[in-house]
């Protein structure tokens, strides 16, 4: 997903993507259930804003056409295994003598560089060598990683600002340059509090389930009918958080004193709490922490996401325009901007639907682009 997701970013933001892919079948993500038609759901959200090139990369003229459309381009995004676009002599040093100001960003499990690079590389594997599996989890568990694909999108991410940097560098010097990221790396990143505590004393961290790695309470604790989140780790919403329980005097009691003593002590803690919260139902218990200021939350699913009200008054899910399928639903972009909006503009395209298209434009006539595609170098429409 690294790929995909780093250039669906920037078609967000306005950039005009053209996914190029193999005219046998595209994508993989094609092949992923469920299905709206014979269209994957997944993908038509995943690809979003963008256009749709089925072109055979590893035929000249499919090269040349690729070439073609690098000479007039500010971006590349890749997410192939590292040595593959040296194969097809489609690298950035060859790509970049074409067009010195090209940004080359590529995606790959673990770096273009080092002994891991050309060992496969997904999202799990990741999660497993980066240490995120190693915290993840209830503590007398097994190993379970983050719900998400997390390395693959944060790695996305660390592209689309790679990118963007690189492009304002661009200004100044007129030069492009080659960004390498990994799925490893950018789950390494992410473990700040982690490294905080490993490299301050030693200590190897282990999963807390939902409990903080420093502060609490902040985790999930039990009400009457399910779990709810709190955060009462300043002094302030721990005393307001005490008072909502009826208990004003844990607030003073010398135990939980504050963060460290509190965290040092869920043991103890957590099932005082707990004894209390698990009398009521969830509702009455954000209703009355939220009154009195104490960060909370319930545990939503994902039907209830996307009938969430927050997320209605700030029109974040919106319908995009599938060729085949009319509007589809679409998840929106966290990202609002006071003057240039995001796009929300077309869900992801059928395969090839902009072949035709996107060689127009380079200026081949249509007899020429028939001619491709009957000789397998093309697909699409």
């Amino acid at each position: 997903m690294a790929g995909p997701f780093c250039a669906m970013q920037l078609a967000d933001l306005g950039a005009d993507v053209i996914k190029v892919e193999n005219p046998e079948g595209g994508d993989s993500a094609r092949d992923s259930a469920p299905f709206l038609d014979g269209e994957s759901s997944p993908f038509i959200r995943l690809n979003r804003n963008k256009r749709s090139l089925a072109i055979n990369l590893k035929e000249p003229e499919g090269k040349n056409v690729f070439r073609e459309l690098v000479r007039s381009s500010d971006v590349i995004v890749e997410n192939l295994r590292p040595g593959t676009m040296t194969d097809l002599e489609l690298d950035y040093q060859k790509l970049s003598g074409l067009n010195p100001g090209l940004v080359y960003v590529a995606a790959s499990g673990w770096g273009q560089t080092g002994p891991y690079s050309q060992l496969a590389g997904l999202d799990i594997m990741a999660q497993a060598m980066s240490g995120l599996m190693s915290i993840t989890g209830e503590p007398d568990g097994g190993p379970i990683k983050v719900g998400v694909p997390i390395c693959d999108l944060v790695c996305a991410l660390y592209g689309t600002i790679g990118a963007l940097a690189a492009l304002r560098v661009r200004e100044q010097t007129g030069r492009g340059q080659f960004i390498d990221v990994s799925l490893f790396e950018a789950g390494v990143s992410l473990e700040v509090w982690e490294a905080g505590r490993y490299f301050a004393t030693g200590e190897i961290p282990g999963p807390l389930g939902s409990a903080h790695q420093t502060a609490a309470p902040y985790q999930a604790v039990h009400a009457a009918d399910g779990f709810f989140t709190i955060g009462a780790t300043t002094p302030r919403n721990w005393r307001s958080f005490c008072d909502v329980l009826g208990h004003a005097e844990w607030a003073e009691d010398e135990r939980f004193k504050d963060n460290p003593s509190r965290h040092a002590r869920r043991d103890v803690l957590i099932p005082m709490i707990e004894e209390v919260t698990s009398r009521k139902p969830r509702a009455f218990w954000v209703s009355q922490l939220q009154a009195a200021g104490v960060p909370c939350a319930e545990i939503q699913t994902y039907d209830q996401v996307s009938h969430d009200p927050q997320l209605q008054a700030r029109a974040f899910f919106w319908k995009g325009r599938h060729s085949r399928l009319g509007d589809v639903e679409q998840i929106g972009s966290p990202i609002h901007f006071s003057e240039t909006p995001v796009r929300q503009g077309s869900a992801g395209p059928v395969l090839g639907e902009h072949t035709s298209e996107v060689l127009r434009a380079l200026g081949r006539s249509d007899a020429e682009i028939s001619e491709l595609k009957a000789k397998g170098v093309l697909g699409g429409t």
